[in-house]
């Protein structure tokens, strides 16, 4: 038999210890010891003490909350920054962009350094240089434009270091329904905080007067997280939670990596789905703020705004609607996923399909009734927002379980980079360029009207998406089927060695499953 992978582990006892080596060519959805059903025994003892892993949980929120209220402060001061430096829909547009691409061109670093080295201290370096970056963009003068740019950039090299490591952190101190529950508070609070960065924004920027303390709020509350971080949040061994504590260990280059996730069919059609959600959200979080002020002045509820603080009404409402869809969605979707995972292999990817495709007209209806009713239009942005909600966490479970632990770290900084690429590091720009160029092209179209049919392209993308969780779903049921095979039938067990030792032996990728 040709043994692609083994390993051996020396314990006080026959403990099982897994091991994937170098090899690319394990079946796509090959997956050991990172499945729900692989949850470790009543009577095994975690190597991190439940009340521990709760601690590091709340640590890992509450960065996340920081992180995306960070992300989002920008929005909710949008006009105010648009006045005070004197720029366009577009410029604007780019210290979103800007923001994203340094976040996305870094994630695959922090991947490969994730499934290599210390978590924790990656989490921590990556958090000091958020810390000071965002809070040095505060204090830019009027002629530093580019300097806000290029802080808001750096930015995002902190936030690539948290987001690719945390949610793997979580998928080793968890397994089973637990994880899924974990993964989904986790998840919620990037609605949250979005929610939240328009609120403290618009409300900083309210009661000093001056838009630059809306990014001042989160570094300061950022230094809480890091002295948290340093003592509270552990590092588990990779695959802890599915080996009893054991963990798992792996020696495969980046390139085998990228390989085995580019043959897991189920991992690169979600990634393609979160990538049109990716675009879809970011664009929105985005502009709606500014397009519903902008709906105001058309119907003459409110003034133009002309000076340097503008009317937040708009930044609060929006926030908080975000935040209230983010946890309904959030716990709904995690709660219909594990009542119908069991019946139906391929709810997951069903129930992020049915979330895209299902926010689409709620989307157009937002778009053409803000010229004549906000009330309604606020009821469909919060069904819209409530439908997308849905996917976050379940999407976040979907890569746990169709990803070895080994490759978890990469398979999210790839995500992360292909999502954000393709997906918001360019929506917000775009549809600001869209808005520009229909501005220039028809002079007598009012700036309300631009950003409305530039909106447009939000519910096409919604549509897209929802094709690719489809296409999903015709793989998912294969995947887990094939671990299954992998687990119960095609893994052996070879004892070797004077001291107790367990070698798990691969079968060859050429042999049947």
């Amino acid at each position: 038999m040709d043994q692609k992978g083994s390993v051996s582990s020396h314990q006080d006892k026959p403990v099982p210890r897994c091991s994937l080596g170098s090899s690319s060519g394990l079946h796509y959805g090959a997956l050991v010891n990172s499945v729900s059903s692989l949850a470790p025994l009543a009577s095994d003892k975690p190597p991190i003490s439940q009340r521990r892993a709760y601690v590091a949980i709340a640590v890992l929120c509450y960065v996340n909350l920081l992180n995306y209220m960070e992300r989002y402060t920008i929005a909710g001061v949008l006009s105010d920054i648009k006045n005070f430096f004197v720029i366009s829909d577009s410029t604007a547009g780019l210290l979103q962009t800007v923001f994203i691409c340094s976040f996305l061109l870094l994630a695959p670093l922090f991947g490969y350094l994730g499934d290599r080295y210390n978590r924790k201290y990656i989490m921590l370096c990556g958090l000091s240089v958020w810390l000071l970056t965002a809070a040095g963009s505060s204090l830019v003068s009027k002629s530093q434009f580019w300097l806000l740019v290029l802080l808001r950039a750096l930015v995002g090299v902190g936030e690539a270091s948290y987001s690719t490591v945390a949610p793997t952190i979580i998928g080793d101190l968890f397994s089973g329904g637990q994880r899924s529950v974990m993964i989904c508070i986790f998840y919620i609070f990037i609605p949250v905080g979005s929610g939240l960065g328009y609120i403290t924004g618009a409300g900083s920027a309210n009661l000093t007067g001056d838009w630059r303390w809306a990014l001042r709020i989160t570094p300061i509350m950022g230094l809480v997280g890091l002295v948290l971080m340093v003592f509270l949040c552990p590092n588990p061994p990779r695959g802890a939670a599915e080996t009893h504590g054991d963990g798992v260990t792996g020696h495969s280059s980046y390139v085998e990596d990228v390989k085995y996730l580019l043959k897991n069919k189920s991992y690169v059609w979600s990634s393609l789905g979160v990538t049109s959600l990716a675009f879809l959200t970011g664009a929105l979080a985005f502009w709606l703020p500014t397009f519903l002020a902008r709906a105001h002045v058309t119907q003459g509820l409110r003034p133009s705004c002309t000076g340097e603080s503008c009317n937040s009404t708009d930044s609060y409402i929006f926030g908080a609607v975000t935040v209230a869809t983010g946890i309904l969605g959030g716990a709904l979707g995690t709660t219909i996923s594990r009542q119908l995972r069991d019946r139906f292999s391929h709810a997951d990817p069903l129930i992020c399909a049915v979330g895209m495709l299902g926010s689409v007209p709620c989307l157009f209806i937002t778009i053409f009734v803000a010229s004549s009713s906000i009330p309604v239009t606020y009821v469909f942005i919060f069904f819209g927002e409530l439908l997308l909600s849905l996917n976050w966490a379940v999407l976040a479970d979907i890569l746990l379980y169709v990803v070895v632990p080994t490759r978890r770290a990469t398979a999210e900084a790839l995500q992360i980079t292909v999502g954000h690429l393709l997906g918001d590091a360019g929506s917000p720009y775009l549809l600001g360029v869209i808005s520009d160029a229909i501005l220039s092209s028809n002079p007598d179209t009012s700036d309300f009207r631009s950003l409305m049919y530039s909106l447009l392209l939000c519910p096409f993308m919604g549509i897209l998406g929802g094709v690719f969780f489809l296409i999903t779903t015709m793989y998912i049921t294969e995947d887990k089927k094939a671990v299954q095979r992998l687990v119960e039938g095609n893994l052996f067990l070879r004892i070797s060695a004077p001291e107790p030792q367990v070698a798990f032996i691969f079968r060859s990728s050429s042999m049947p499953l």
